[in-house]
This record gives C-alpha cells, sequence and structure tokens, in this order.
C-alpha cells in the first residue's frame, strides 16, 4: 500500500498532521506494507529566501490578516501541537522560501533519507527558529543526515532536484489538491487536513481491505467428488444448520 502525503516544510498543520499519521501507522497490523512517500508543495511560492519579518509580520501584511486574529490562530495551532509532542515556537520562526528545502528532502529520499530529512526540517522550522532558506543551514542537516558533501553543493550550485519539486506540485494541482497536508492512499483515498490518529486509522483499514479483499473459496460452487459424504455446516444468529 503506498501513501503519498503532499505537504509544505512551512505549514504548521502539516507536523502535526505528520505525527497523528505516525501514531495511526504505528498500530496498523499491516504498517511493514506501507510505502509513505512525502510530495513537495509550496503555500506561498513568491516568498524570498528570507523574509524580514516575524511569522506575525508576514501572515499580517501578505496574507491580510489582523494581528490579533494571527496571535489567536498562533495560540490555536500550538496547543494542537502540544497535544502531540510537539513546542512550536512562532515567536521564533524565521519566514523563508521552502523550495531549496523540498529539492534537499528530494536528495535524502536519494539516499532513503526522506522521512529524516522531513522531520528535521520541520521540527527545525516551528521548534528550533531555524532558517529553512539559508544555505548553511540546509548544508549542514544534510551533513548531519548523511549526505553526500558534493550532492550538497550541487543543491546551491545548480537546479538539481527542481524539477522533481514542480512536477510534486504540478501532480498537486491536477489531482486538485488545494490546500495541505494531503493524504492521498494508493490513489483512491484522499484525506486532506491534519486529521484526528482515529481516522487516520479507519482510512487505512479502508484502503487496506479495498486491496486486499476476502475471497470464498468454493463459494457458490458444487462440491467436489472428495467432499462427498463431509458436512459443512455453520452456525449463525439464528443457530446451527445441521
Amino acid at each position: 500500500m503506498k501513501i503519498e502525503i503532499w505537504s509544505d516544510v512551512a505549514c504548521p498543520w502539516c507536523y502535526i498532521g505528520k505525527r497523528r499519521f505516525e501514531t495511526a501507522l504505528a498500530a496498523f497490523p499491516h504498517r511493514d506494507a506501507v510505502q509513505v512517500q512525502w510530495r513537495s508543495y509550496q503555500l506561498d511560492p513568491t516568498l524570498p529566501e528570507h523574509y524580514d519579518g516575524t511569522e506575525l509580520d508576514y501572515l499580517s501584511t501578505r496574507k491580510g490578516l489582523a494581528p490579533a486574529q494571527v496571535t489567536q490562530m498562533f495560540e490555536h495551532v500550538a496547543a494542537q501541537a502540544e497535544g502531540e509532542g510537539l513546542d512550536y515556537r512562532f515567536d521564533a520562526v524565521v519566514v523563508a522560501n521552502s523550495f531549496t528545502a523540498h529539492r534537499l528532502i528530494h536528495l535524502a529520499a536519494a539516499h532513503g533519507k526522506q522521512d529524516a530529512a522531513k522531520e528535521r526540517l520541520l521540527s527545525d522550522h516551528f521548534e528550533q527558529g531555524k532558517n529553512i532558506g539559508s544555505q548553511e543551514y540546509l548544508t549542514a542537516l544534510g551533513l548531519d543526515l548523511g549526505l553526500d558533501a558534493g550532492e550538497l553543493a550541487d543543491l546551491f550550485r545548480t537546479d538539481a532536484y527542481a524539477d522533481d519539486v514542480r512536477h510534486d506540485i504540478a501532480e498537486a494541482r491536477a489531482l486538485g489538491i488545494s490546500g495541505v497536508p494531503f493524504f492521498v492512499i494508493d490513489r483512491k483515498f484522499g484525506l486532506s487536513g491534519a486529521q484526528p490518529a482515529e481516522t487516520f486509522t479507519a482510512a487505512l483499514e479502508q484502503a487496506w481491505q479495498d486491496s486486499h479483499p476476502l475471497v470464498m473459496v468454493n463459494a457458490g460452487a458444487e462440491a467436489t467428488a472428495d467432499d462427498a459424504g463431509k458436512e459443512s455446516g455453520a452456525c449463525g444468529p439464528e443457530g446451527c444448520t445441521v
């Protein structure tokens, strides 16, 4: 079973959704048969690599929201994050363009470290106040993940993995995805937003049953010669057959 997750490193609900999905996946009996792939998405591709202002300034001026409304939103989202064991610090968030960070995630994926890169970027952005648009930070993060220094340098010398990021964003548009996080299971089931873990559990179970239907043996078929004389009784709410 394949699960594709479209999300942005700069999306606070995406980290909360990641935790809730992980809670459901950890309890899923068939979790070892589940492949998770992170897909790129940008909430604001027009952002510069670094924005001169706080997260509150950014949402107030660029999104046209009242400061008091933004502050209230921060408090609500931080409380939801705390419920998932996350410590959001919106006052320390560095507003920056996430495009190169997404390219780093694709590079990490090529080395089997996609989830580790996604986790670090989300935590560092929302909990540690790191600059996700900084070459110095992204290089240090890549080295911490064990990625090759030359390949990391190529992220800034070339447009490596840029087409992969654009492809993810275009595919999201083709699927009608207009907000993140968005979870797609086997290209059949879609879940929008940071749903409760119970909702993810129900979706996983439904998707698994859909792809692994129960097949009845000899249902409706005539008994073979070897079955002659053998009883095949069963019991139900009304009693047992004889």
